[in-house]
């Protein structure tokens, strides 16, 4: 495309602005001349010479006009103006001069289309084949009067209207693009021109003749494309050029923030926009999708109250209020103000979608699947729409259908995490689970909007057994603020996390997470069981340990329960604390005789005899199978180890001993076999000896 900057001087822009408007209002294209007005008001600190030649518009308005057509075209536009469309069309049939004959031509497609709205109920049969036969004849005419060359640029553009709705989508975009040559002035031919721009490179290198109105129509479909960085940085460019106070330049940023989800700052925009025009109904109803969205039921009251008061039959009324109807859960209701807004306008994009949704809401799929339908067709570039297909067939598990639309969403919004995740749960259900993992990976990394593609991945992990990788994940979602939201996957992951560190024997880990699952209801019993479970192993494990306490622990002849009233709360048990223990415990076994002798392994020794990497005590009880963890962190309590100074033997009798590994720093391996006293049955420990 032409230079990038905006270099033109604003008063030759309002001297164009302003013949421009004289141009569309004499031809009837109402839109495009409130455009060029609006632009015009933005630019109200421009001073240009009236005195001029250049500012002279009076042989503007009878420009293409010649002076024995001028009865005809006067009231037959008048008639246009107040939408008698036959009439208008029948007065200037025969018209010869260029703005007159237009006149006719867009008449008879303005009333094609009125007849069509009017005698048509059902919203979903606007655009079937009686369409195209209705504007056949059109089309032909259009065609030879082109081919003659009789269109100048406001003809060249109704035709590419025309063949834009017969689905001629390549010829339209060629001849609008010759419209915007010969009729630069005329917004209309570049905001048909828009949707029909794939690709971002083609916008860059397509060539409209370098005036400087493509400026405009490149921001424009910058938007259009969901290209809002791109569209944001030349809004910004147009605002510092002088357009800061055209409305249209405002509301179009408004638009950037809304499609970015900004919403706060969306929403800050449209306010100001209210402030400044506060009869303005331009884009209300994206500004009552972002009050939707922040459920704020109060704020959407009160706009809807104002549209309504505004102008009840604007298709952005009827859509504030089905928002409205919405928001409160009234489904039928915000349904039929859509199809009231589908009535008025068929081509109104975001009421088919926003209507699609609402029969979601009721569990009406097919009309769903409709709605989201007659949205793609109005604009293929709506990536709600595809996505709302998609969750559709999601839900009549037709998953490779959904698998389809969500990838059409995905290609238009890549970095949109929601179209990530959907993605990912549908290759989860066609058991494509190295897909999934890569779409829940990717919507981490784009950023989540939602926050739950941590815990997707998660679950998929720990579906596939891979625990490490799915604690991980989990711990991560767990940390997530935004996890907070789903109470339910939250203490999900909690509990999968204690049982974790459980089957670990990390038991301080175990119990800090499942202390956090009693707060919910669901899992307050499976936490209560697992918190028991961890409490019984750690009694086992006290009452193994408290004879190893060193020169503390006196001879079973001599001990009394005096002798460990001691407050051992806060005891912990370290690699350091069970060498001196060691040490003791061998002096110990030197100088007295006993009965029965217990061997007890560090945690350096098992890292060096079974490769273990924790840093925990380890009593193998051997026969009976039974293996005890001493945590680093574990506390003993003064009823543990008065209670549990001497262990009972009254298991069955095919458990006869208990083996000692010893420690690694030694060469060879001492093997003490603790024998059961066959008379007594209790085994009494006197000393413990470890090498």
């Amino acid at each position: 495309m032409e230079d990038e900057y905006f270099n033109v001087p604003l008063e030759d822009v309002k001297r164009e602005l302003r013949r421009g408007i004289i141009e569309c209002q004499k031809r009837g294209l109402l839109h495009s001349a409130k455009w060029l007005a609006e632009m015009n008001h933005g630019l109200s600190d421009v001073d240009i010479d009236m005195n001029s030649e250049k500012c002279d518009f009076s042989e503007v308005a009878l420009d293409g006009i010649t002076p024995v057509e001028y009865d005809n075209y006067y009231l037959a536009k008048c008639y246009f103006d107040v939408r008698e469309y036959d009439r208008a069309a029948y007065l200037v049939r025969n018209a010869e001069s260029a703005v007159p004959r237009f006149l006719h031509l867009y008449a008879t497609y303005m009333g094609l289309e009125k007849r069509r709205l009017d005698s048509t109920t059902d919203q979903s049969n606007l655009n079937d084949s009686g369409h195209v036969k209705d504007l056949a004849d059109l089309l032909a005419t259009l065609k030879a009067e082109y081919s003659r060359g009789r269109l100048d640029g406001y003809g060249m553009y109704l035709y590419g209207v025309v063949l834009k709705a017969v689905d001629l989508n390549q010829a339209a975009q060629e001849v609008l693009i010759q419209s915007i040559r010969a009729a630069p002035m005329l917004w209309g031919s570049y905001v048909e021109l828009a949707p029909l721009i794939k690709e971002k490179e083609k916008l860059q290198t397509m060539h409209l003749g370098g005036h400087w109105m493509r400026h405009f129509f490149v921001a424009h479909t910058y938007i259009e494309m969901y290209l809002n960085d791109e569209g944001l940085k030349a809004y910004e460019d147009l605002q510092a050029a002088g357009f800061r106070k055209c409305v249209y330049v405002t509301s179009q940023m408004a638009l950037a923030y809304h499609n970015k989800r900004d919403v706060d700052k969306a929403i800050e925009i449209f306010q100001a926009l209210q402030e400044a025009d506060p009869y303005r109904l331009d884009n209300m109803d994206t500004y009552s999708n972002l009050l939707f969205v922040k459920e704020l039921k109060t704020e959407m009251a009160q706009l809807a109250h104002k549209v309504e008061g505004i102008n009840k039959y604007r298709p952005e009324t009827c859509c504030v209020i089905g928002n409205y109807y919405s928001i409160r859960c009234d489904h039928f209701m915000a349904i039929t103000y859509f199809q009231r807004a589908l009535k008025l306008n068929p081509k109104y994009l975001a009421a088919w979608t926003l209507m699609g949704h609402e029969f979601m809401e009721v569990k009406n799929t097919n009309a769903a699947i409709q709605s989201y339908r007659k949205a793609v067709e109005v604009n293929r570039r709506d990536y709600r729409a595809w996505y709302g297909l998609g969750q559709a067939y999601e839900i009549l598990k037709m998953n490779h259908y959904s698998l389809y639309y969500f990838k059409i969403a995905h290609k238009l919004r890549p970095y949109d995490s929601r179209m990530l995740v959907a993605l990912g749960e549908t290759y989860e259900k066609l058991d494509r689970y190295e897909n999934a993992i890569q779409c829940y990976s990717k919507a981490c990394d784009v950023g989540d909007i939602e926050g739950i593609a941590m815990y997707k991945m998660a679950n998929l992990h720990e579906k596939l057994g891979a625990l490490d990788l799915a604690v991980k994940c989990y711990i991560m979602y767990c940390n997530d603020e935004r996890a907070a939201a789903d109470k339910q996957s939250l203490y999900h992951g909690y509990m999968t996390l204690a049982n974790y560190y459980e089957s670990k024997e990390e038991y301080d880990r175990a119990s800090h997470y499942a202390y956090k699952c009693l707060e919910s209801d669901d899992r307050k019993s499976e936490a209560k069981s697992l918190l028991k479970t961890i409490e019984n192993k750690r009694k086992i494990l006290i009452s193994l340990g408290a004879g190893g306490t060193g020169n503390n622990v006196a001879n079973a002849d001599t001990s009394s329960d005096g002798d460990m009233d001691m407050e051992l709360s806060d005891f912990k048990f370290n690699e350091y604390m069970l060498s001196n223990r060691a040490t003791s415990s061998a002096a110990a076994g030197v100088a007295g005789s006993v009965d029965t002798s217990v061997s007890f392994k560090t945690s350096a020794n098992m890292t060096n005899e079974v490769g273990t990497s924790t840093s925990q005590g380890t009593l193998d009880v051997q026969q009976g199978k039974i293996s005890v963890i001493v945590g680093d962190d574990m506390s003993l309590s003064e009823s543990d180890m008065t209670a549990n100074t001497s262990i009972a033997t009254n298991t069955p009798s095919n458990v006869h001993s208990r083996r000692t590994l010893a420690s690694a720093s030694n060469a060879a391996h001492n093997i003490v076999e603790t024998e059961e006293d066959d008379d007594t049955h209790s085994m009494e420990m006197s000393s413990i000896s470890i090498d």
